[in-house]
């Protein structure tokens, strides 16, 4: 029996706007313009005899029918695109990489030239997401996340490890040294608001639990709160593989050798039977050799 069949293109560009909300982002994603992806809909929309979208000024937003239909085309065209990748034909394909902010800013992306010049063919998009995986609407091909966890068809390998301790600016030492944990008493300590308990915890372990700093000071990001640490303004508790290189070059020290509070290893998330793509098994190979031996600073 004869398939009837929509054009190809048209369902990418539906499938994208309406993913992504968009017709601009949809534009964006496929490499062609507003007006190309705004044709193809119309097309779609005349070949269905259906409407997809209300029109609103710059915003579009799904018709009931259109939510129904997304549904069903994008796992389908998830699946055409995983089936392809079993046979090589990923050539120069997007490779999408979905991880948290404050990685993907501090130890991802100072990275990723190493990735491209290794597999210039391979084009990375960076998405960054602290949702939970089960709460992403679209993964893309490769998330990153915390664990290692279990998910229903999907695969988690460890890359990275880490713990965490007390860090600062050199120059914040110079002003008021630090010579035991109870000094933390003259200082200001910093806080993230997606991890309140970590300076509770490490004062615990430390012995001195319950003290009271001089000042404490609490962001929204964590990347805003080891970026305080640098400018001088109080001590954070670093991530040790998110610290790595600022450890190195002298622009952070830390003024104590423990204790380490354990933390949670960073994993890849990939769906099962996407792991042997080759966009996939590239990018799944070079991170876990970046990240072989990092994440652990000299004792003492």
């Amino acid at each position: 029996m004869r398939r009837a069949l929509p054009p190809l293109n048209a369902l990418r560009a539906f499938e994208a706007a309406a993913r992504l909300g968009s017709f601009k982002a949809a534009a964006e994603e496929l490499g062609v313009t507003h007006g190309a992806v705004s044709q193809q809909v119309r097309g779609l929309e005349d070949w269905l005899r259906a409407s997809l979208f209300e029109r609103h000024n710059r915003r579009v937003m799904l018709t009931p029918a259109a939510l129904a239909y997304l549904a069903e085309i994008g796992p389908a065209l998830d699946r055409i695109a995983a089936a392809t990748a079993l046979y090589g034909h990923e050539a120069g394909a997007v490779l999408r990489v979905n991880a948290p902010s404050t990685f993907a800013l501090r130890w991802l992306v100072p990275r990723l030239a190493r990735f491209r010049d290794r597999h210039p063919a391979i084009r990375v998009r960076l998405e960054t997401s602290n949702q939970p995986l089960e709460a992403l609407a679209d993964p893309g091909d490769v998330v990153i996340r915390g664990g290692p966890d279990i998910f229903y068809g999907t695969t988690a390998r460890v890359f990275l490890s880490e713990q965490r301790l007390p860090v600062c600016s050199p120059g914040l030492l110079g002003r008021v040294p630090l010579r035991e944990p109870a000094d933390l008493r003259h200082h200001t300590l910093l806080h993230s608001a997606s991890l309140p308990r970590l300076w509770d915890d490490w004062l615990a372990a430390s012995g001195v639990p319950g003290l009271e700093p001089e000042a404490a000071l609490t962001l929204d990001h964590f990347y805003l709160t080891l970026q305080a640490a640098l400018d001088g303004i109080g001590l954070a508790m670093g991530p040790t593989a998110l610290i790595a290189d600022d450890l190195a070059q002298g622009r952070l020290v830390t003024p104590f050798a423990g204790p380490r509070l354990p933390a949670r290893s960073y994993c890849t998330y990939v769906r099962e039977g996407r792991e042997s793509a080759e966009p996939v098994a590239a990018f799944l190979a070079w991170i876990e050799g970046e990240g072989a031996g990092e994440g652990r600073l000299p004792q003492g």
